[in-house]
């Protein structure tokens, strides 16, 4: 079985409440993108490209953009309520297609985020959270979020880390704007590293050892800048700064940095994947694909994704743990 536990989708009503909520700027902007895209929003659509793919089955979340991106507190939290009631439904009408949703929480509103975390979890039996980086240009090592750590992690069931950087955060200090779509092809990757970053530093696994959170493309840019890693704390830990900061954590950064979990979205390349899996490790790498947010409507990533994994050096046994063990156990399937 192929579990991918990150992919997007966009439920009805959800789609129809964050249009209304939304700035009117970016209400057109993800009104028009939806029409491009018909596998996020049609399940008949959805369902003819999982087909092409044996044994194929999926984890559910909403698609990007964050919800305090669409609206304020009281909204935000609204909006989670119906997109997790959504996919909850989903889940339950669809078991051989759908094997678990993960929840929506508005990190805008962190008291609402907490209460909807228990009845997502409880009630609706969604099977983790999803939180994005960074929260409306907030770090997520602010005390303000400490709580939703500590929760996910008394449930022990994962976050799912999405980077939320948009067009708007420009390349150079002089520009308005990203260009030539920096913003994502590169700001992806370094924000899912800086957030990785703050939270080793926060010491977030010294507080909360058994925290489980799955990093999406792969870790971002931290399996290819592990030298730097190494030897960048290697030397910040000879200086007074870096004595003081690094004191506080139990162990060197690097290791945290290892107990972060990360996904195969890496766009097809087996040179990344390779890259990934050797600093991860098989039982920290789970299968996903981004579907259906690819050049070619819905069905290349999932292909390109097989195809990478297929030509991996690991044994059949480590890519069975990516494939659906590691899902499973992460996930409580």
């Amino acid at each position: 079985m192929k579990i991918d536990v990150f992919n997007h989708i966009l439920t009805q009503k959800f789609n129809e409440q964050r249009l209304k909520l939304a700035p009117p700027e970016l209400s057109s902007i993800l009104a028009a993108r939806v029409k491009n895209i018909p596998a996020l929003w049609d399940l008949d659509t959805r369902f003819k490209i999982m087909d092409m793919f044996e044994d194929y089955v999926q984890v559910l979340t909403l698609a990007n953009p964050p919800l305090e991106v669409l609206a304020g507190p009281e909204d935000a939290l609204e909006l989670a309520r119906i997109g997790n009631d959504e996919m909850a439904e989903l889940v339950a009408k669809y078991p051989d297609r759908f094997v678990a949703a993960v929840a929506s929480i508005p990190m805008n509103n962190v008291d609402g985020a907490l209460k909807e975390m228990d009845r997502a979890i409880n009630e609706l039996g969604l099977k983790g959270v999803q939180i994005f980086s960074p929260m409306k240009g907030r770090a997520l090592d602010h005390p303000d979020f400490l709580p939703v750590f500590e929760k996910i992690a008394e449930y022990d069931l994962p976050i799912l880390l999405h980077p939320a950087r948009n067009f708007r955060f420009a390349d150079y200090p002089a520009e308005d704007e990203s260009q030539v779509e920096i913003w994502h092809i590169f700001g992806w990757p370094y924000d899912t590293a800086a957030a990785m970053t703050r939270l080793v530093l926060w010491g977030i696994f010294d507080k909360y050892p058994n925290l489980k959170v799955i990093t999406h493309h792969l870790g971002g840019l931290v399996p290819f800048t592990e030298g730097r890693i190494l030897e960048g704390y290697n030397k910040l830990a000879k200086s007074q700064k870096g004595k003081s900061l690094l004191d506080r954590l139990e162990k060197h950064p690097h290791e945290y940095f290892r107990m972060f979990y990360a996904d195969t979205v890496t766009n097809g390349s087996l040179a990344a994947l390779e890259c990934g899996v050797d600093f991860f490790g098989a039982d920290q790498v789970v299968f996903a694909t981004d579907h259906p947010f690819d050049s070619e409507g819905g069905s290349k990533y999932i292909r390109d994704t097989i195809r990478a994994l297929s030509g991996l050096t690991a044994s059949d046994e480590d890519k069975k743990k990516i494939y659906q063990e590691n899902a499973k156990r992460l996930f409580k399937l």
